[in-house]
Order: C-alpha cells, then structure tokens, then sequence
C-alpha cells in the first residue's frame, strides 16, 4: 500500500497480460501498517532494534500522520489498519498470496479477518490514493 512501484512499474498490468498472479511480501510494511506505530516507535519494536529492515529514521512524524489517516479509512471500513491493508493488497485477484510474517497468534487473527470485507468502493481507494501519494 505504501510502495506502489509495482503499480507505477507496469508489474500489475503484467499479471493481468498474463494472467498470472503474484505473492506479495511483507505487506504490512515490516509493522508499519499495524497499529504499532500509530503513536511513534515503541520500545521494542523493529524499528526500535537494529533492523535491517526498518529503523527509526523511517518513522517520520509525517509517516505516522499518514498511518494515522489511513487507520481512519480502515475504522471506517469495520477493520485494522492491518486488516485494510491486507484486503487492500488481496483486491482484484492479482495477488494469490500474503506473506504477513505474524509474530503471535493474536496477529494472525487479526491478519485473517481481512477477509470478511475485501471490497473497496471508489471513495475509500480514491482516500487511501489521497493519504498514501501526498
């Protein structure tokens, strides 16, 4: 949701050419689209550590006003930011799989109920488009 190279690279219209679909990983950002970050980096969290992945540079005010914005469409919708953003990568049936990387059984529950609302009208796609590419 936050990195749309493969939207602005021509990957998407690809698996449609194709018809094939894809596995997206680490849709939820390395956390950053869970309710972790909401409020800043908290103490023991990925960008918190040593992360290869993730560090606390990363973690802008700006960044964590746009989640903000973006957990507001997902309440919205009945869902966790993580839930949205999950249903948001599962939409249009180009991507077959999620690699979500759960760290506890509480996440992956929260993970699996995207799927009780996978649907995007146009307002909620043209919102998360405003929050994500300003």
């Amino acid at each position: 949701m936050l990195d749309r190279r493969p939207e602005d690279e021509g990957l998407l219209d690809a698996l449609d050419e194709l018809q094939v679909g894809s596995i997206v990983f680490s849709p939820l950002e390395q956390g950053l689209l869970s309710a972790r970050y909401l409020d800043g980096i908290p103490e023991g969290s990925r960008a918190a550590s040593d992360s290869p992945f993730l560090n606390s540079d990363a973690v802008t005010e700006e960044l964590v006003g746009r989640l903000r914005d973006l957990n507001d469409i997902a309440k919205s919708r009945g869902q966790t930011l993580a839930q949205m953003a999950l249903a948001w990568v599962l939409r249009g049936g180009r991507v077959t799989s999620a690699l979500v990387g759960a760290s506890s059984p509480q996440q992956l529950e929260d993970s699996v109920g995207a799927i009780a609302n996978l649907d995007f009208d146009a307002d909620e796609l043209a919102g998360i488009d405003a929050v994500v590419k300003q």
